[in-house]
């Protein structure tokens, strides 16, 4: 059969489309298509990388914020490299008494706490005083699993990447109810593994609390003195402490607010995940964050070097339940990880360093993009979800992405009900 020229040439253009269709579908394109996707857009508004402006942006939500009554106290700092270009506090430390939340005033970090300790064992793994393949039965003869072999098996590294093999939570119910912590640590050996220890994530209290017990046994001095002598002191926190006496005696002080009419009112500290130090027990104003905050981003090597700091920010197990635990990580996070008390996120194609917490009457959320040195710290005192959607409106301005008003910003100027995207 006779072809004409012209035929085979359409044929071979559409032998090339398929051609170019297959090589879109393999690894290697499917990952060019997801960073273009990823990229972030230029900001229509002109201030993507301008810390300094991201940060005046950012003072004006709280404006925002405080006028609408929506929280009853929050602090937040935004620093880039080692410059601190926001630092405040809003509303009331105590609304029965009208006293104001200042750059002094001391909230609990609950879990934000997580990260002293990785930092504290990393100090004294650089020393020489163990290792992160350390054995917890080694150092703690009588703690067990539920499975001998896993009792023998569980590392340092193991707790504080949080990859015990236990259920999620497992005995937070009733450290609630105030059960002592070493009644719980020792009911462990009666829960089945939901894993072989190290292959799963499962997020506890409870045993990352261990590391409190291992690095006295290995010093001979009690947790929360080391953190202090070796990060607190170091950093300049002059208002972080552990605990709720310490808390209390704080000069100025976060009581946990709940709504009253059109009002807060502080209500009882409760005390439970204090009798777990290293997971939920330090306390700390915005300005002691802010020291912690650019130790993490390397601008105290003194303290934390950057070999430490490596070792603390690699991820070790992947969490993809967190892309789905907000909004705002829904759109935004593409892969999530746990690594040594802290969690790691891809944040539309940038590594993020993250961590939140919350007990009642306290949240509080810090993360940082390693890259560029830039990060925030927020701290409020109410079970409020709007603050936490601060966070990605920080990220997204000065990353260049699309102006999402993720806390509900501009519901409050116009005097709409807010609807946060939740933390």
């Amino acid at each position: 059969m006779f072809v004409t020229r012209a035929l085979i040439g359409l044929i071979a253009a559409i032998l090339l489309v398929a051609c170019d269709s297959a090589q879109a579908r393999t690894p290697r394109a499917a990952a060019r298509t997801h960073a273009a996707r990823s990229a972030p857009t230029p900001h229509p508004g002109g201030i993507a990388g301008d810390a300094a402006a991201v940060a005046r942006e950012a003072d004006g939500w709280l404006d925002a914020v405080e006028r609408s009554g929506q929280v009853s106290g929050l602090a937040m700092a935004v620093v880039k490299d080692d410059r601190v270009l926001l630092q405040r506090g809003i509303g009331y430390a105590d609304a029965s008494r009208d006293l104001p939340v200042t750059v002094d005033t001391v909230f609990r970090l609950a879990s934000l706490s997580k990260a002293f300790a990785s930092a504290l064992t990393a100090i004294l793994v650089d020393e020489g005083m163990l290792s992160w393949d350390t054995r917890v039965a080694g150092v703690l003869p009588t703690f067990e699993l539920h499975d001998v072999a896993a009792s023998e098996k569980l590392t340092v590294r193991d707790i504080l990447s949080q990859r015990v093999g236990l259920p999620h939570n497992t005995y937070d119910h009733l450290l609630e109810h105030d059960a002592p912590y070493p009644e719980l640590v020792e009911k462990l050996r009666e829960v089945p593994l939901a894993c072989d220890v190290g292959d799963c994530y499962g997020y506890q209290n409870i045993t990352f609390a261990l590391i409190g017990d291992i690095t006295y046994a290995v010093s001979g001095d009690f947790f929360y003195h080391l953190v202090e002598k070796r990060i607190f002191h170091p950093l300049g926190m002059a208002t972080a402490t552990y605990g709720r006496e310490a808390l209390e005696s704080s000069a100025s002080w976060a009581r946990p607010h709940v709504r009253r009419g059109r009002g807060w009112a502080p209500i009882p500290i409760r005390e439970a995940y204090y009798h777990v130090p290293p997971a939920a027990g330090v306390n700390a104003s915005i300005k002691d964050m802010t020291q912690w905050l650019i130790a993490q981003m390397g601008g105290r090597p003194d303290v934390l070097p950057d070999r430490l700091l490596t070792t603390l920010h690699t991820p070790l197990v992947s969490t993809p339940g967190e892309r789905h635990a907000s909004p705002w990580r829904r759109a935004r996070v593409d892969e999530a990880s746990y690594a040594l008390g802290w969690r790691v996120y891809d944040y539309a194609g940038q590594t993020l360093v993250f961590h939140a917490g919350a007990v009642q009457g306290y949240r509080a959320m810090i993360a940082f993009l390693p890259k560029d040195r830039f990060g925030a710290v927020l701290m409020w005192n109410c079970e409020c979800s709007l603050p936490s959607g601060l966070l990605p409106m920080l990220l997204d301005r000065y990353l260049g992405l699309g102006e999402v008003d993720w806390a509900g910003v501009e519901s409050l100027r116009s005097g709409r009900s807010v609807a946060a995207g939740g933390d």
